[in-house]
Formats: C-alpha cells, structure tokens, sequence
C-alpha cells in the first residue's frame, strides 16, 4: 500500500484541491472522482497528473495511462478523498484544460448555451449533462460565481462535464464571438415583446442565454438578443430551476431540428 495514513502531505494537498476553489485555480489543477468521469476525461485528452486507487474497490477494466503515477491507498484514506467512499475506487488529478473562444470550430446550425452568474455548482452539473445529452456545441459561462472545476459539478455532470467545450469568458468578449459569427442570441426573461420557446425559430445556429432565477440576465443582453422566449407554464409558480429551463429550451431546439430535417 503507497498511502495508508491520512495524515500523508500529498494526501493534505488532495483535500485542500477538493475544498478551495483558490487552491485549484492557483495550482491550475482539479479532481475527478469515478470511473465514468475518469474515462471522459481522458478519452476527451484533459492530462492527468496522477491517480489515487482503492484496490479493494477499484476492480474496473478502466486503463489508465502507463507513464502517470497510479498510489493505492488504504479505505481511510479514500474515504478522506472521495465522495462516494465505498464505490468507484478511483479519483484523479487532472490539469486545467486551456479552452478558448478563439479556439471554437463552429459546426453548420450551431447551437450555444450561455449561462450567466451560475451559484450552485450542482446546478452547472445538471446543466452540463443536458448539453452533453442534447448535443449543445459550446457552453459559455459568463459572470463566473462558482468554480467550473468545483468537484461538485464535475460528479453531478456524471461526466458529461468533459465532453463538451465549456468556456468561461467576459460577457463582452462573449458577444464579440457570437456577432463575428453571426449567431442570433435568444434570452429567457419576461417582457412585452416575449413570445413562447415554440415561436422562435431555433432550428438555425442561435445562442440561448440564462440568467439567474433572482435577477434574471444582466442589462448587458438586454439591447442585444434577437427575442426574449418563454417557457409556456401553466401552475402558479412563474419561473423553473436554471437546469430545468435549459433542459426544456435544449429539447425545443432539438425538436424544431428534427421536424426540419423530416420535412
């Protein structure tokens, strides 16, 4: 056994990047616990650093890299490390993974999620599997207020976190991207001209932007989206979780495209 104590420096080191966002953005590095994130995250070319393995547990045909140092550790100490304790078997430290705006290789009838001032992280993960699932081409996250590389989103994206590009970026430099390629911007807030999802056409290369369910999106969008769309709600309650109104909007776009493509 590599690790038996919990009191190991590099183990100390491994909590501080799972509780504290600074400790992660200083050292540019993150963790991902599971079998399923792990092999995302390699499949998807995000370079690991090193792994962290119960062999009790880790019975997985999952092949890790030859050339990256693999400890085994003892149940006490996994239990320091991962979330889920008695499962899995396996966390990894991964180094952040430069994407940029200027790196985007837009497809024919792209379709962009913008999501603006998200808190919760498990929101961002909930968020992050819909776009996976429903083939979303990037995803900006603008106004930053949770890590992107939180734990917490990576385990509740299953995933689904790895494999697409998620980019957080300035809202100006944002617009700057969407306008040079002559993206149509829809936002999903209440006002006179707004019209239900099903109205907008969204089967053409357009953005949908999310604000937050306090405040709405910022006055920065306001003179510059195409439509403000809704969601046709018919309870009492006027608004849905951030991660449930992007599932609905992701299916609206899919389903427009669908109907287009069987014409």
């Amino acid at each position: 056994m590599d690790i038996e104590s919990d009191k190991n420096s590099k183990i100390k080191d491994l909590v501080k990047l799972l509780d504290k966002s600074r400790n992660r953005k200083t050292q540019r590095k993150f963790i991902v616990e599971g079998i399923q994130e792990n092999f995302f995250a390699l499949q998807e070319k995000f370079q690991p650093l090193e792994f962290f393995i119960q062999p009790q547990i880790f019975l997985n045909s999952l092949k890790l890299p030859n050339n990256i140092k693999v400890y085994e550790v003892s149940q006490l100490v996994y239990n320091k490390i991962a979330y889920r304790k008695n499962t899995e078997g396996i966390v990894g430290v991964y180094k952040y993974k430069n994407q940029l705006v200027e790196n985007i290789n837009l497809p024919k009838n792209s379709f962009i999620l913008i999501i603006e001032s998200v808190e919760k992280p498990g929101n961002l993960g909930a968020i992050c599997r819909t776009a996976d699932a429903f083939g979303v081409d990037v995803l900006f996250i603008c106004d930053e207020k949770t890590d992107i590389y939180n734990p917490n989103v990576i385990r509740s994206s299953v995933g689904s976190f790895f494999n697409i590009p998620i980019i957080s970026e300035k809202k100006e430099r944002v617009f700057e991207y969407l306008s040079k390629n002559n993206i149509s911007v829809y936002a999903t807030y209440m006002n006179e001209k707004a019209i239900y999802i099903q109205e907008a056409e969204l089967s053409k290369s357009c953005a949908i932007l999310f604000g937050t369910e306090h405040s709405g999106i910022s006055d920065f969008w306001k003179d510059k989206i195409k439509q403000n769309i809704l969601i046709p709600m018919r309870g009492k309650i006027d608004s849905l979780n951030v991660s449930n109104a992007v599932s609905i909007a992701c299916y609206e776009v899919e389903r427009q495209r669908i109907t287009l493509k069987n014409r």
